[in-house]
């Protein structure tokens, strides 16, 4: 209706337009005509209006949607609504499935879980499904039909429900444990079934890793036609590192978010995983030193047995999982030192490179060079050592260092010829180093001697050295103006001797003469010039071979003769210490045997051998100086009674006394002291009752034993009883006085007080036990 109105509109315009043209064209040809034309066009616009107003109220009641339903999806037991929303509604509106109706009632008859939901004032039908099943997934569609006014009937666009399942658990067609051996390829298989849609599959290994190589998936529909199974494959190369560790298949789809999973165990069996090492903590070895190495293996099975190899060459013997090298050397830098270890599933190796370090070594030393002015020379230095030598040289002229580098590349001048030295250093090891010399080529320069000597008769030698840089191409002598390279001079022969830096030319004159005797002319020649020297031969007189000879042997008899005179003497001084001592022994047993209390004089002389000193073993005396010792009070009468030597020097040795606390030094002498002033005994005790009183005289102490015996201070009498049987007393203790001599003034008178002794509290005198004053 409202296209068919569209139509007339424009014809009638069109008309409207051509009376309007007509009615112009009529005004033209009168004024009568004007009237005509204004009525027609009134009416002509009354029926426009008119046909407007007829449109507008057919397009007011046309249906139309406001909202219509767009493509969901939805979980299996989860609700959906499809919404439709319609303007205007004046016919009947139901929603199909697939294209069948579901009714036009909105709790839709028959489908309990389907309905529509709205108000009919709002013109909301939208269609709710609850809960959803795997059939819901289908294509609807909102329709209305016509009007009863014949309104048109409208449908919606199609919107499909997708209805979307959870897979099942997965499972791992292998099982939960797998016993398998390493580098097998394996595959483990997943399956997820009736899933919507297919499931995806995930495989992690035992260390959290998300595998994705080696993984191959298969999609299978169910017979529904709807869901699917979902199948992964993996391929798997075992490693040892997978032993014991689980491997975890995971499912799910858009569905289901929430992972599900199957698991399985797997265990290798796998060759040696060895490790070579070092044994002390470092890498680096010391050339000279031992090294032991350490072969370390992890297997499964764990049974186990080693090999080493160096250099691809079995080591022999028993081995174990440990090798020493001994005194290893710069030879075995880099060698490769392999560990085998065998199992049951195979073998496995590894090595460990020697690294040495040992000091410096040259490969090829430097060598001198020659050179034009202003060429380009280098100079190397090739040093093996470990860790690399740093290597310097140096130009010795200017003493400094003019490269660090192995290669030194200089400009020959005046400046830079001369000698270089490499040197060339290893941390911890001696510095070694060698010369080179950069050469000026030029005319040579005679550097010999000009005066030279030989001997009349015998063969001459005359030697001419020039240093020359190149190599100097001839060595002419001349005597006298002649050519002395002539065949004619038998007497003369040349010897030529190449140097590193010139030449040597030796003239040799056979059975010289006084006429060979003079001045010789010597020029050496290169490519760049020549030099000569005028060298003087002189005569040099001999020595006849007799006088020599007797030189000779007069210095062999001097030394001889010292010789002898020097062991001589040694044994002189060896044997002296051992006369003297026993000089000094046969003094002290003649003191002892000796009845006179006196002392004796010395003259000692320090450069004498031959002097006897008698004194005492503990007593010194050094230097040459004279001592005089005198007697105390004079001679003590001697009773013969006493005088056979009797007693030995075993039976009454020489008393011990303490040491002095006053500071001096006394050699073992008793000071003078005054026993009749200072020294009180005790007073005498009863008589003895023993045998030991039969030697007392008129009820006294025999006198013998008294402290007057021997000291002249405490004598009563000079008369002495006679012997009893008893044995004698020992000889008086006599000795040399160290010190100052008191010089007596003459023999003291004998003294009248009571006789005074030194006794023991015992009735009994035991031998031995007796004290002697001096």
């Amino acid at each position: 209706m409202i296209s068919s109105l569209n139509q007339e509109v424009p014809l009638a315009g069109l008309r409207w337009t051509s009376s309007i043209r007509e009615a112009a064209e009529s005004g033209r040809r009168g004024g009568g005509r004007m009237k005509r034309w204004r009525r027609e066009a009134a009416a002509v616009l009354l029926g426009v209006l008119a046909l407007l107003g007829a449109a507008g109220e057919a397009a007011g009641s046309e249906q139309k949607f406001a909202i219509e339903p767009q493509d969901q999806t939805a979980i299996v037991g989860s609700r959906v609504t499809l919404p439709c929303r319609v303007i205007n509604k004046s016919g009947v509106l139901q929603w199909t499935k697939d294209g069948f109706g579901l009714g036009a009632h909105r709790n839709l008859t028959g489908f309990e879980r389907y309905s529509m939901v709205g108000s009919d004032e709002e013109g909301d039908y939208s269609l709710d499904i609850y809960p959803v099943t795997l059939d819901d997934d289908a294509k609807y569609q909102c329709q209305v039909s016509s009007g009863p006014q014949g309104q048109e009937g409208v449908r919606s666009h199609y919107a499909t429900l997708t209805v979307l399942t959870p897979p099942e658990p997965p499972r791992i067609l292998q099982g939960d444990h797998l016993l398998t051996t390493e580098d097998r390829e394996i595959e483990l298989e997943c399956v997820s079934l009736a899933g919507k849609p297919a499931a995806e599959i995930t495989w992690i290994d035992g260390f959290g890793n998300v595998l994705r190589e080696g993984i191959e998936v298969i999609i299978e529909p169910l017979p529904d036609g709807r869901r699917f199974t979902a199948k992964s494959i993996l391929k798997l190369t075992p490693k040892k590192e997978h032993h014991n560790t689980t491997f975890t298949c995971q499912a799910q789809n858009t569905a289901d978010r929430t992972y599900r999973s199957a698991k399985l165990k797997l265990q290798v069996k796998y060759a040696p995983k060895v490790t070579v090492k070092v044994v002390g903590g470092t890498s680096r070895l010391i050339e000279g030193a031992d090294v032991r190495l350490l072969c370390s293996a992890d297997a499964n099975p764990p049974d186990v047995t080693y090999k080493w190899f160096i250099n691809d060459q079995l080591v022999a013997g028993d081995p174990t999982t440990e090798l020493v090298l001994t005194n290893i050397s710069r030879k075995q830098h880099d060698s490769i030192v392999k560990c085998e270890v065998h199992n049951a599933v195979g073998k496995s190796e590894e090595s460990e490179t020697l690294d040495i370090s040992y000091g410096p070594r040259f490969r090829s030393r430097p060598r001198s060079v020659q050179a034009e002015m202003g060429a380009t020379v280098t100079l190397s230095c090739d040093v093996d050592g470990n860790p690399p030598p740093e290597i310097s040289w140096i130009h010795e002229d200017s003493d400094r260092v003019v490269s660090m580098s192995s290669n030194l590349t200089l400009t020959a001048s005046q400046e830079t010829h001369g000698r270089y030295y490499c040197k060339a250093v290893v941390f911890g090891f001696p510095e070694i180093g060698a010369e080179a010399t950069v050469y000026l080529k030029g005319p040579p320069t005679i550097i010999s001697h000009r005066t030279q000597f030989g001997i009349p008769g015998d063969n001459v030698r005359l030697e001419c050295s020039a240093f020359s840089i190149p190599t100097p191409q001839k060595v002419v002598w001349s005597f006298r103006g002649d050519d002395l390279g002539a065949d004619n001079h038998h007497e003369y022969s040349i010897l030529e001797d190449p140097l590193s830096e010139g030449v040597k030319s030796t003239l040799i004159i056979r059975d010289s003469r006084q006429e060979h005797f003079g001045a010789y002319n010597c020029t050496v020649y290169n490519q760049y010039g020549s030099d000569y020297a005028t060298i003087v031969l002189k005569a040099q007189k001999s020595f006849p071979l007799i006088l020599i000879l007797i030189a000779v042997f007069g210095g062999v008899v001097v030394i001889v003769v010292i010789t002898l005179v020097v062991v001589i003497c040694q044994r002189k001084v060896t044997k002296t210490p051992v006369e003297n001592l026993d000089a000094e022994k046969q003094c002290k047993e003649s003191d002892r045997s000796s009845n006179i209390s006196e002392l004796k004089m010395e003259l000692r002389t320090g450069s004498s051998v031959s002097n006897v000193h008698c004194e005492l073993e503990g007593g010194s005396e050094t230097g040459s100086e004279a001592r005089l010792g005198l007697p105390l009070a004079g001679p003590v009468p001697l009773d013969h009674r006493y005088s056979n030597n009797r007693f030995s020097a075993g039976d009454y040795p020489d008393p011990i006394f303490p040491p002095k606390t006053d500071g001096q030094n006394n050699n073992g002498y008793v000071p003078y002291v005054d026993y009749s002033r200072d020294y009180n005994p005790p007073p005498p005790p009863p008589a003895p009752t023993s045998v030991a009183s039969s030697v007392t005289t008129g009820g006294g102490v025999d006198p013998r034993y008294s402290a007057a015996y021997g000291n002249p201070y405490l004598r009563i009498s000079p008369q002495l009883p006679p012997p009893t049987g008893l044995a004698p007393p020992p000889p008086p203790y006599s000795a040399v006085r160290n010190g100052t001599a008191r010089h007596a003034t003459g023999p003291t008178s004998p003294v009248t007080q009571q006789p005074q002794y030194i006794t023991t509290q015992q009735a009994t005198i035991k031998r031995g036990t007796l004290a002697t004053h001096v």
